[in-house]
């Protein structure tokens, strides 16, 4: 991780914080992405190699904008972490503009990070590796929030594709599926909900999940191992999964759907 050029979207809280903290403590030049742009310098002024920049990741030219800000005062970058998400429940009923916003964040920040990111990359050797952060929603579903499990399913598909699309430029691609994570997608003191069942990580350890799967080359991240059981469930019998999924949405379905999102807007 030594002198890497590292830029991890959402990187003022939770799981991008952790992730800047521990990358630029291994030497790396990190900088922290933040809507919240007094959030990025905290995480950043304790290390002489990190850089606060505020963007907005449903704009794509504050995602271009971010990418030439990294790449002129750090250098080539080596490893991008589109880290950045937000919530939202509800089911048929969530209006248009709901939907417009949260799928700029989960999925659009993804296809305009690539698009400003991978020319340069297909013409570098060395290091290039892409990290997004999807859910466990997005292998499986979550009760209660139809926007997030579906923006959460286009971003595992995304990566999906990058992987297989731009292998062969050398440009590695990893996706995060964690379940529940102490991060500002939680309300305080929240076990988790539904998806605390398999337990409540702190992001320290799923920042170090992150860097060993990178170091693997590994595509499928995933810290809560529970969740690789349940995706082979789904896979080997799709109707008994369904019936399954259909107990847990009587049980906290509709307490979800009606429950207001946090506003946190990063995971």
């Amino acid at each position: 991780m030594e002198g890497k050029v590292c830029v991890v979207t959402g990187g003022g809280s939770g799981i991008g914080a952790a992730l800047c903290r521990r990358m630029a403590a291994l030497g790396a030049k990190v900088v922290v992405a933040d809507l919240h742009e007094e959030t990025a310098q905290a995480v950043a002024q304790p290390f002489a190699t990190a850089l606060a920049v505020r963007c907005d990741v449903a704009k794509e030219m504050d995602l271009r904008r971010l990418i030439a800000i990294a790449e002129a005062s750090c250098g080539p970058i080596d490893i991008f972490i589109c880290n950045a998400g937000v919530p939202s429940n509800g089911g048929y009923e969530v209006p248009d503009d709901e939907w417009e916003r949260i799928f700029k964040v989960n999925v659009m920040q993804h296809v305009y990070t690539a698009r400003h990111l991978f020319p340069l990359w297909q013409q570098r050797s060395g290091e290039k590796h892409l990290v997004i952060t999807a859910s466990a929603a997005g292998l499986l579903t979550q009760v209660g929030a139809l926007p997030y499990s579906v923006t959460k399913h286009a971003a595992v598909a995304l990566a999906e594709w990058f992987r297989i699309s731009y292998a062969q430029y050398g440009i590695q691609v990893s996706c995060l599926c964690p379940q529940a994570v102490e991060t500002g997608m939680l309300p305080k003191g929240s076990d988790g909900g539904v998806a605390g069942g398999d337990g409540l990580l702190k992001p320290e350890q799923v920042a170090e999940d992150v860097l060993q799967a990178m170091a693997e080359k590994r595509f499928l991240i995933l810290p809560h191992q529970e969740v690789l059981t349940y995706f082979r469930r789904k896979a080997q019998d799709y109707e008994r999964w369904l019936k399954g999924m259909g107990r847990l949405q009587q049980t906290f379905g509709e307490l979800l759907r009606r429950a207001p999102p946090t506003s946190a807007a990063k995971l």
